[in-house]
């Protein structure tokens, strides 16, 4: 088998131009899912009603459709439906006009929240209850004894598999390139359309990420050993 060695480089470097894309996608979506999926960990935790039988609807249907058909509902069906709509009552306005950068965040923001929430949740319920109870008989506000006492335990417990999901996440807006935004995946593909040499693009790729994937979870580490420290400090 002979390998485009001169293709791969230049794929090479024209797919790092992807890279922070990439990266800029996963820190947005970050950035919202976050505190959207505490807040939500914190519903379910407490059992609040109605948002707590919401919320496990929409984990629930988050968990159970692959990715694509979010894509699909949100980057083909969805921008229609306001299409149609807007040419009712105000015709100035078009959604096709939208930075195609917005629905890859809105996808994955929607996904990672309920996997966050789940992560949160689970965080939250390694701290027993009766530490709570305690911060309360002490005259502690419910808020105080949530932010002094359960939150910092909660996430530091929830650090180890936050950082799995960012890992997967970065993975995970490869399918950027599904809704024409050009990161590392799409101008890999658009290459290999016009080299013909797609097994040199999808190396390339690997190669991209396995790099991008193993800094990531290295600096992560960092983070987290930083926090366990100040936690045990």
């Amino acid at each position: 088998m002979h390998l485009d060695y001169q293709f791969m480089l230049d794929t090479f470097l024209l797919s790092l131009g992807g890279i922070p894309v990439t990266l800029e996608i996963s820190l947005a979506v970050l950035v919202v899912a976050v505190p959207a999926g505490f807040l939500i960990a914190i519903a379910l935790a407490n059992r609040v009603p109605v948002i707590t039988q919401i919320s496990r609807v929409y984990i629930s249907f988050i968990r159970a459709t692959p990715p694509i058909l979010q894509i699909f509902i949100i980057y083909t069906s969805l921008p229609s439906l306001i299409a149609l709509i807007a040419a009712r009552f105000d015709g100035s306005f078009d959604i096709f006009a939208v930075n195609p950068v917005i629905y890859p965040i809105i996808v994955f923001s929607l996904s990672e929240t309920a996997v966050l929430a789940e992560v949160f949740r689970a965080a939250l319920n390694t701290v027993e209850g009766s530490q709570l109870e305690a911060a309360l008989s002490v005259g502690m506000t419910r808020a105080q004894g949530y932010s002094r006492i359960v939150i910092p335990q909660a996430l530091t417990a929830a650090v180890p598999v936050f950082c799995s999901s960012v890992t997967s996440l970065v993975k995970l807006t490869s399918l950027s390139f599904t809704m024409s935004v050009m990161e590392v995946t799409g101008i890999a593909k658009v290459q290999a359309g016009v080299g013909l040499a797609w097994l040199e693009a999808y190396l390339v790729m690997a190669m991209i990420y396995f790099v991008m994937i193993f800094t990531i979870e290295k600096l992560l580490k960092i983070l987290e050993k930083h926090l366990r420290a100040h936690t045990a400090g």
